[in-house]
């Protein structure tokens, strides 16, 4: 029988499952049976359930979940800001990595953008030395902007770093109607 799939918005219920993936899917030796991970150069935490509850009762933004099954195998999170929407904390379950679930939930995130929000575009930030992902978000049709921000060193709520070079550049992609 074929795994049948559905997207859904988040509530504040599903909380701690959104943290569970997202510490799966970025930290810890659960995160190396994905590509994603980032357990190589940040420890720690990626984020706690009390960050996702305040997103999640937030007044412009949604955890998106995909569920095959009735089980959560990918979220992402997404707020609107005037015309532009915001894409953060995309996470898929490691061993779903690389099964297409990824492209299933860009594409549901742009369609939102689009038709329900009227966003002209998706704006994200990436650590500028995950090549690999960049890339992968460039074959969906994001560019790079060479704008950056700089890693906030020292706050433990976005990780240890295990180096001194990480930044964030900010990938676009305008949407056409």
């Amino acid at each position: 029988m074929t795994p049948t799939h559905t997207f859904r918005t988040a509530t504040v219920a599903d909380a701690s499952s959104i943290a569970a993936l997202v510490e799966s899917a970025y930290r810890g030796d659960a995160s190396r049976a994905g590509w994603t991970t980032e357990a190589d150069f940040l420890h720690g935490r990626r984020t706690d359930i009390t960050e996702i509850e305040e997103l999640l009762t937030g007044e412009n933004g949604r955890f998106v979940l995909f569920e095959r099954d009735g089980a959560i195998g990918a979220s992402c999170y997404i707020e609107r800001q005037g015309r532009v929407c915001y894409f953060g904390m995309f996470s898929v379950h490691p061993p779903l990595q690389g099964s297409g679930i990824g492209r299933q939930v860009i594409e549901e995130v742009e369609r939102i953008a689009r038709e329900e929000w009227a966003c002209e575009r998706i704006e994200m930030t990436v650590i500028d030395i995950r090549a690999e992902l960049i890339a992968w978000y460039e074959r969906r049709g994001y560019r790079r902007t060479g704008r950056t921000k700089p890693f906030p060193y020292g706050d433990e709520r976005f990780g240890l770093p295990q180096r001194d070079d990480l930044r964030f550049e900010y990938l676009v992609k305008e949407l056409h109607r």
